[in-house]
């Protein structure tokens, strides 16, 4: 489908490609992967043609249609679905010209439009649009009542609607929610033509990709398989050029040795000029540049707090006295939850959040929390805030006014920032960097519970890899709102979700969760006369189960996730009496009979604990057993 043949791209001052090919396979899912920075987007534009490359080292069959989603729909009058409709540029133009052809061409233009399926494009943009997440209302307002980020939507659907022979989609998740994230992955895994994809999300690149193109030290180089093939394959070919090279090196350094020691000998001076040209003609090999990613500084609470955290009772929160968000808040948060928070955009997920960070007071009810209680919350707008002209040493100088200049340095280098970063304006920062200096600002204070709107959305893979296992070193409480499905996965242990104005357990898995999004997306898009009249609880996180299956218990996935839930409750304990056990020991050898007391009854509770969970697990494993 797409051919790059030796292609070498320089652009702004320094070189992004050198010498580089690749062939993409008609109809392949492509995920075109490499750090922050190295020149992905510089490729696509090169692609469109927006950036002109060398000569012909980019070729596409002539009659290819080619889209992408590089900036939002303008702010027009016409509305959302109109708008989606255009994209399909035949169609438009097919009935443009109804409204004035002559009779005998009339025929003509509808028996195209019945050959292009044009009567059912209206209920394709539908559902498309909804999937994303406009409601049936939105889709028929105009562009211009809706914000750039829902413009961005828009722009999406209309290269979904159009189906183009190559779509180019740069970081396709970044603006959507979880729901809408979740969608996309269903809908390009059936995509029917090639799709070539920016994304630093592992679960998308896994789910959808038949191929991973790297782009690396101004290489391209395609993988066959999704992202997790593409890195044992990538880790297995690093391991065979690092034993080949050692093997090179040192027949290199044999046939050195033996140039040195007889190059002046005339008797041998022809085996020494033989292995001079054979060292002459030995192509090094060369092993990548080595990438590291520095870590996330999220440090844990010296002192816990008494549980629980927080505690809601028939709480309502607003932003206007008498018209609640959210109401009826009944929910309690411990010192080592990790809580996902799901549910749509406009659902009260950022309401929540400000609730929990103070940001809010409740208007309703009762809201229980320590007032010693430390809160770090990061959301994306606090880097669309960020002064441009400020830079990180100004930033941090504010954050720690004591302390000496060395020790702020330090700290942004913790952060990974490097010296050469520290004094440059936030307006020159990539977007990665900004999010990595505001993450570690936030946590900076050793917070009891860390939320997180949206962490991920300017990392790359490997710095969102670095972010879990920060978190997961971590021991304050989690409140994670992301549309990385991975992350929500090996992070969060209790999911909630925010839906009809309150927020509620969710009592499932992630699993679940994507059913529930994918049917409610499908269910939504249909006409009303579409719609099977059968009870669902549109509300509620799964479909309303009939009557006769209430008897049945909970569902297989369901008792999975406790079984798996207590497993993990069963090594959380395991572990923390092992470290009592230690602690007592040494308390022991120290003859310290108040930290012995202390200590012991931490471990008669612990021990506790862990029967109670071990008692969970069998009757869950049992419960399985039954149903499976």
């Amino acid at each position: 489908m797409l051919q790059i043949n030796n292609l070498t791209l320089n652009a702004w001052g320094r070189q992004f490609l050198d010498d580089a090919s690749v062939s993409l396979p008609p109809g392949s899912k492509v995920g075109l992967v490499g750090r922050n920075g190295i020149g992905k987007s510089t490729l696509f534009k090169v692609i469109l043609g927006e950036l002109a490359a060398n000569g012909d080292e980019i070729s596409l069959p002539k009659t290819a249609r080619i889209a992408s989603v590089d900036q939002e729909h303008p702010a027009t009058p016409v509305s959302v679905l109109e708008t989606i409709l255009e994209a399909d540029v035949e169609r438009h133009e097919l009935m443009t010209r109804l409204e004035t052809a002559d009779p005998e061409e009339m025929g003509e233009i509808w028996g195209r439009l019945i050959e292009i399926d044009a009567e059912s494009a209206p209920a394709r943009a539908s559902e498309i649009l909804v999937g994303l997440g406009f409601s049936q209302e939105d889709i028929q307002r105009p562009m211009s009542h809706f914000s750039g980020g829902w413009r961005m939507r828009v722009a999406l659907a209309a290269a979904l609607f159009a189906e183009p022979d190559m779509l180019l989609l740069d970081e396709p998740t970044n603006y959507l929610d979880l729901e809408g994230a979740l969608w996309l992955e269903a809908r390009l895994k059936k995509y029917p033509h090639t799709a070539l994809m920016i994304s630093h999300d592992r679960d998308l690149l896994n789910s959808v990709c038949t191929h991973i193109l790297q782009l690396s030290n101004r290489k391209l180089e395609l993988y066959t398989g999704n992202y997790d093939t593409f890195e044992r394959t990538r880790a297995e070919k690093l391991r065979l050029m690092e034993a080949t090279k050692s093997k090179q090196d040192a027949e290199r350094a044999h046939l050195q040795k033996f140039i040195d020691r007889f190059k002046a000998k005339a008797s041998k001076a022809t085996q020494a000029q033989s292995r001079v040209k054979k060292l002459e003609k030995m192509e090094r090999i060369e092993l990548p540049p080595e990438e590291r990613v520095a870590p996330f500084v999220l440090p844990s609470p010296e002192r816990p707090l008494p549980p629980p955290l927080i505690r809601l009772e028939k709480a309502s929160v607003g932003y206007e006295p008498g018209k609640p968000i959210l109401r009826n808040l009944n929910l309690r948060m411990d010192l080592d939850d990790r809580i996902g928070l799901l549910g749509v955009n406009g659902a009260g997920k950022s309401t929540f959040a400000k609730l929990i960070a103070k940001a809010l007071t409740v208007d309703a009810g009762e809201f229980h929390r320590d007032g010693k209680m430390r809160v770090g919350w990061f959301h994306q707008h606090q880097i669309e805030a960020m002064d441009p002209e400020d830079t990180p040493l100004q930033i941090i100088l504010r954050a720690m006014p004591e302390a000496s200049e060395s020790s702020r340095r330090s700290r942004l280098a913790q952060f990974g920032l490097p010296f050469q970063k520290q004094d440059t304006k936030v307006g020159a920062l990539s977007g990665g960097e900004r999010a990595r200096l505001l993450l570690n600002l936030v946590a900076m204070d050793a917070p009891h519970i860390l939320i997180l709107d949206e962490p991920t959305n300017h990392l790359d893979i490997d710095s969102r890899r670095a972010l879990l296992d920060a978190l997961n070193q971590y021991t304050g409480a989690v409140i994670l709102i992301t549309h990385d499905r991975s992350l929500m996965e090996l992070v969060a242990d209790r999911l909630w979700l925010a839906a009809d104005g309150t927020v509620k357990p969710f009592e499932g898995d992630m699993d679940d969760y994507a059913k529930f999004v994918l049917d409610r997306a499908k269910q939504a898009g249909m006409k009303p006369s579409q719609i099977k009249h059968e009870p669902v609880a549109e509300a509620a996180p799964v479909a309303a189960p009939k009557a006769e299956k209430k008897k049945s218990g909970p569902s297989p996935s369901t008792l999975r996730h406790a079984v798996k839930k207590a497993e993990e409750e069963m090594a959380r304990l395991t572990a923390d009496l092992a470290r009592i056990d230690t602690d007592l020991a040494a308390a022991a050898a120290a003859n310290d009979s108040k930290k012995l007391e202390s200590l012991g009854r931490a471990r008669a509770k612990t021990q506790a604990d862990l029967d109670a969970a071990e008692t969970a697990w069998i009757a869950a494993e049992e419960a399985l057993a039954e149903v499976a």
